[in-house]
């Protein structure tokens, strides 16, 4: 799946790769504030290949991605989403979410689960326009302390 011919640069979106491994860690730590153990990141991906999507820019480096998992019966949960700063507000993140929605679709989910910081207004906003609405507020979520919103939809 790639992003219309008139954006710039040219997206391609595929599977995760071991040697995506770099480039996302660098992505959490900038856009979620989150280090994690680079092992974490093949060992999620086995649960459910399709389910980590990479948004690769025309020399195939990863600038996005979306982490989801399907941990309980007929739902799935977006444990990390996040695109690099330099490419936001360029549809990349439309793309991911679009692709993931899809997919759980065709798995029949019932539904999707996602946190988020509470002083995310951007993502907030983002995943609102996705139906997902706040279920929950997760006290000292992160760990650096900060609450977390659990928002959830169902999909069409």
């Amino acid at each position: 799946m790639s992003v219309p011919p008139d954006s710039s640069p040219p997206i391609t979106l595929r599977g995760f790769r071991p040697s995506d491994v770099p480039f996302v860690a660098t992505i959490v730590a900038e856009a979620l504030q989150e280090h994690y153990d680079p092992s974490l990141y093949g060992s999620l991906s086995h649960d459910w290949t399709q389910g980590f999507l990479v948004a690769a820019d025309s020399n195939d480096v990863p600038i996005g991605f979306l982490l989801g998992v399907s941990q309980v019966e007929r739902e799935a949960r977006i444990l990390m989403f996040a695109v690099d700063r330099r490419f936001r507000g360029t549809g990349i993140g439309t793309l991911l979410m679009e692709a993931f929605l899809i997919r759980c679709r065709a798995r029949s989910f019932r539904r999707v689960t996602l946190e988020v910081r509470v002083s995310n207004a951007t993502a907030i906003r983002f995943y609102t326009r996705y139906q997902f609405s706040v279920v929950d507020l997760l006290r000292a979520y992160y760990s650096d302390g900060e609450n977390g919103y659990q928002m959830a939809r169902e999909p069409p």
